[in-house]
């Protein structure tokens, strides 16, 4: 099976057939889509410019589409890198028991569903790799009350996501299912009871 740097290679080879590079491109998220499969491709097709359903687009979407793909993986690699080496240090210290942010962790190695959007076309604007640095650094600092991809403030409580975990806070501005360790025990009560959370 290929990996995701051999299938890159293939989008951007112009000896490959274009329904080829397009194949190729969906498989790399099978090995990295921050939103999930379906939203992930809805995203990429919307910043490059082409359908999601288009049989041939412009090359130079698809590369385009790619590259952003990958800017985003590279943060995330790198994340998972800083976390790997953190639970080392916590072991060798003695903390055995691992936090909140680890068990959301595990469920997300290799970054597929990272901050799943269970409709596919409900997904955040920006740069995949700036959605990404953005919920790395909720996960860094201490809980809050908004969306820490948008700073939407409306999050509700979802059921039956197709996802694990299936349940959980989502964003209604930016789509997202909210990782529960960005969010205090407040917020995530909140948004179990349905209550909006409003700007002061």
């Amino acid at each position: 099976m290929a990996g995701f740097r051999s299938l890159a290679r293939q989008v951007r080879d112009p000896r490959c057939d274009l329904a080829l590079r397009r194949y190729s491109l969906r498989k790399c998220l099978e090995r990295f889509a921050p939103y999930g499969h379906r939203a992930t491709w809805d995203h990429l097709c919307s910043r490059a410019g082409f359908g999601p359903e288009d049989r041939s687009p412009d090359p130079a979407r698809l590369v385009a589409a790619l590259e952003e793909l990958e800017e985003a993986r590279s943060v995330w690699l790198a994340y998972e890198v800083e976390f790997a080496e953190r639970r080392k240090k916590e072991k060798h210290d003695g903390l055995r028991r691992p936090g909140s942010v680890d068990d959301w962790h595990r469920l997300t190695w290799g970054g597929f569903g990272v901050a799943w959007c269970d409709d596919p076309r409900v997904h955040p604007d920006d740069s995949l790799a700036e959605v990404l640095r953005r919920l790395i650094s909720a996960l860094e600092r201490e809980p809050g009350a908004v969306c820490p991809v948008c700073d939407g403030e409306r999050l509700v409580w979802k059921y039956e996501l197709d996802h694990e975990p299936s349940t959980g806070p989502v964003c209604t501005d930016c789509g997202i299912l909210v990782p529960r360790p960005v969010l205090t025990p407040d917020a995530l009560a909140d948004a179990r009871r349905g209550r909006l959370l409003m700007s002061a």
